[in-house]
């Protein structure tokens, strides 16, 4: 069966999410991803716009020390988080959950979790296997954290996850301005920065 994945943290950035498919180690990282039994591309590659709260939490990850992306479990019209999502085959879309939740392998009822909109796979920081409906017949899926936002400690992302990220949101077509107001925005970023602070942060020129 293929899947949609839906991406809105470092993934966006398709060479990023590559890695989870070859087995490299990303740019900014300091892992080196195992990649998935099956190393076909994506067969399709589109953005995505999803109503759900973006923030970032944690205190630290391969990226560094700091929070990473996260989005709440339930869709919140007030909300509007961008996402990238590949057409992959569900074995590939277990594989790389695997990877983010640190497992040597996993098998995901997928049927399961579009009958109940989501499951519960294991306590790590992606456990959350979210069902985002459909797209041309193909079952779009997500991860995120067991915990809900209302109960999570935000923390700023590291320098070098925020600027994949932000070359990820290049990628799908946002300009310089509209990548520092997005993650102004953010929980996690918010109480950090003014603009003139985070376009520092990411190495990116001030307009």
């Amino acid at each position: 069966m293929n899947v949609w994945y839906v991406s809105y943290g470092s993934n966006i950035k398709y060479e990023r999410f590559m890695c989870y498919i070859k087995g490299e180690k990303p740019e900014g990282s300091n892992k080196k991803e195992k990649g998935c039994n099956d190393q076909s591309p994506p067969r399709r590659v589109e953005s995505i716009e999803i109503p759900y709260q973006l923030y970032f939490a944690k205190e630290r990850s391969k990226w560094g020390k700091g929070g990473v992306a996260f989005i709440d479990h339930e869709p919140n019209g007030l909300y509007n988080t961008y996402g990238r999502m590949y057409l992959i085959t569900d074995s590939q879309f277990c594989d790389v959950v695997a990877q983010e939740n640190n497992m040597e392998q996993i098998t995901i009822d997928l049927l399961e979790v579009i009958a109940n909109k989501f499951t519960r796979i294991n306590d790590g920081w992606y456990g959350r296997i979210m069902f985002l409906g459909f797209k041309d017949g193909s079952p779009m899926f997500t991860f995120t954290s067991n915990e809900a936002f209302k109960d999570q400690s935000f923390n700023l992302p590291p320098s070098t996850y925020l600027i994949t990220i932000s070359k990820g949101l290049f990628e799908i077509g946002l300009s310089i301005e509209e990548v520092v107001s997005y993650f102004l925005k953010q929980p996690g970023i918010s109480d950090h920065f003014t603009k003139t602070q985070l376009f520092h942060y990411l190495s990116l020129p001030s307009t």
